[in-house]
C-alpha cells in the first residue's frame, strides 16, 4: 500500500477492533534489521574474499546519506562505494556483491505484525533508497504494511523528527498513541523524544512483548 493510501484519522478499517481495545493507535516499524533480514555471512565473505572494508564504507554517512534522502539512486550509491574503495575493477566487483547480498522476511515478526493489523494500522518507517519498491515486491511486502514511509520519498531520515511526523499523520495517531519499533538505538530515542512508545528491537520476542 502506498504513503497516500493509510486510514484517515478518527476512521477504523472494516474488520478492525477498535482501538480502545489496543494499546496503540499505530505500530510505526522499521524495515531493516526488523522486519527483513540480509544474510550477513554473504556480507563477511564478501569483506573477506576481497580484503575490503565494504560493509564499513557502504555504510559510512557521507555515502549512504545521499541515497537514503533521495538525492541519488541505488545504482550510484554502489558507483560512491566502489570509488571509496579504490575505484578498480576489484573495488566495483565488491561493491556489486554486497548491494546484491540476498535478504528475507521475518516471519516471526511479519506474524506480529499482521495481528497487531487486527487492531491498528501498521506502518513501515524506513531509511531506503528508490529501489525500495522493488525489494518490497521481492519480499512480498508491496500490500502488507498500510503505508510505507520511505526517506528517499519524503528526503528526511531517521532519526529526524519529521519522518516520524510524516508516519503518524498518515496513521491519523497521535505520537504518545504510536508504538515505534527500530533495531537502532538513536532511531528509537527520536521517537520516544516525540511521546512515541519506543521498542529497541534485538529479537522478536522484543516486539511481541510490547505489543501484549
Amino acid at each position: 500500500m502506498t504513503s497516500t493510501e493509510a486510514t484517515p484519522a478518527g476512521q477504523t478499517p472494516a474488520g478492525r477492533t477498535p482501538a480502545g481495545a489496543f494499546s496503540y493507535d499505530a505500530v510505526l516499524c522499521d524495515l531493516d534489521g526488523v522486519l527483513r533480514l540480509f544474510d550477513l555471512d554473504v556480507q563477511d565473505a564478501i569483506e573477506a574474499r576481497y580484503g575490503l572494508p565494504v560493509r564499513r564504507t557502504a555504510f559510512a554517512p557521507e555515502i549512504l546519506s545521499p541515497a537514503t534522502l533521495g538525492r541519488i539512486t541505488e545504482a550510484q550509491w554502489v558507483d560512491s562505494v566502489a570509488a571509496a574503495l579504490g575505484g578498480d575493477e576489484r573495488a566495483r566487483q565488491a561493491a556489486a556483491e554486497f548491494a546484491a547480498v540476498p535478504f528475507r522476511v521475518d516471519e516471526e515478526v511479519r506474524a506480529l505484525l499482521a495481528k497487531a493489523q487486527e487492531h491498528a494500522p501498521v506502518i513501515i518507517v524506513t531509511n531506503a533508497m528508490d529501489s525500495l519498491d522493488e525489494h518490497l515486491d521481492r519480499l512480498g511486502l508491496t500490500y502488507f504494511a498500510d503505508a510505507v514511509v520511505s526517506s528517499a520519498r519524503v528526503g528526511v531520515a531517521k532519526p529526524d523528527r519529521r519522518i516520524y511526523e510524516i508516519a503518524a499523520e498518515l496513521a491519523g495517531a497521535a505520537p504518545e498513541r504510536c508504538l515505534f519499533v527500530d533495531d537502532r538505538a538513536e532511531n528509537v530515542a527520536a521517537a520516544v523524544a516525540l511521546g512515541m512508545t519506543g521498542v529497541h528491537y534485538r529479537q522478536a520476542a522484543d516486539l511481541a512483548a510490547a505489543l501484549g
